[in-house]
């Protein structure tokens, strides 16, 4: 085993046919969770979406992303809540962006799912005090923190890596090809989960699962 970080791939397919088509795909490339960008479906339908997942039958993180954070979702705040809450009971992991209302989260984590609080900036990277804070309030009210931001400079990478370094529970990622390589350390830093693209790349940076399996070996290797 390379490391306990679990390679998480997105699928961001139209239609749930598609998903559970690249679903089995990403299986058999070695993901150890898939990530289900419900916000991708152009219907999104809680029955058809539930037997998607009970179909694929891996371990899932249910995902509807919002507009401001990357997102494709075009319901209302309230739908796209209900429609992870409704997931719940059939994944190991619900994504909820952080400027979410608190009752929302709370309601999605009173079920007893692992919460993932997540926070996204595409275009800078905060200094690492206003990044610790974000942290420290996803952590208040969730299981696990998750911050991307896009890199302006080396400098800014290394502040993802400070964040990792201090913080249990924690996924951070600096975007883009200068901050691919956070992807990778994220596993010396018992991050919980990294993120590589299968067939859909849904952020800026993401390194194929081929790749980011030979590369997280070979970290395991030289440090063995």
């Amino acid at each position: 085993m390379y490391s306990q970080t679990k390679i998480a791939i997105p699928i961001f397919q139209e239609n749930c046919k598609d998903v559970i088509e690249v679903a089995q795909d990403c299986i058999e490339k070695g993901a150890d969770i898939l990530e289900f960008r419900i916000d991708a479906l152009k219907d999104p339908n809680i029955s058809e979406i539930r037997q998607t997942i009970e179909e694929i039958n891996f371990p899932t993180i249910a995902t509807n992303r919002i507009n401001t954070e990357g997102g494709s979702f075009n319901g209302s705040e309230e739908e796209r809540i209900n429609i992870l809450y409704e997931c719940c009971d059939l994944v190991d992991y619900v994504d909820i962006e952080l400027q979410s209302d608190d009752e929302y989260i709370t309601k999605i984590k009173d079920t007893g799912v692992t919460t993932i609080v997540s926070y996204h900036d595409f275009e800078k990277t905060p200094d690492l005090n206003e990044i610790m804070y974000i942290v420290e309030k996803e952590h208040e009210l969730g299981d696990i923190a998750k911050v991307a931001f896009m890199p302006q400079n080396l400098e800014d990478t290394l502040t993802i890596l400070a964040v990792l370094s201090h913080c249990k529970d924690t996924i951070a990622i600096s975007m883009g090809d200068l901050g691919s390589y956070t992807r990778v350390m994220a596993s010396k830093f018992d991050s919980p989960i990294t993120f590589a693209a299968g067939r859909d790349a849904t952020a800026p940076g993401q390194i194929d699962i081929e790749t980011m399996k030979a590369l997280l070996n070979m970290n395991l290797n030289i440090m063995d």
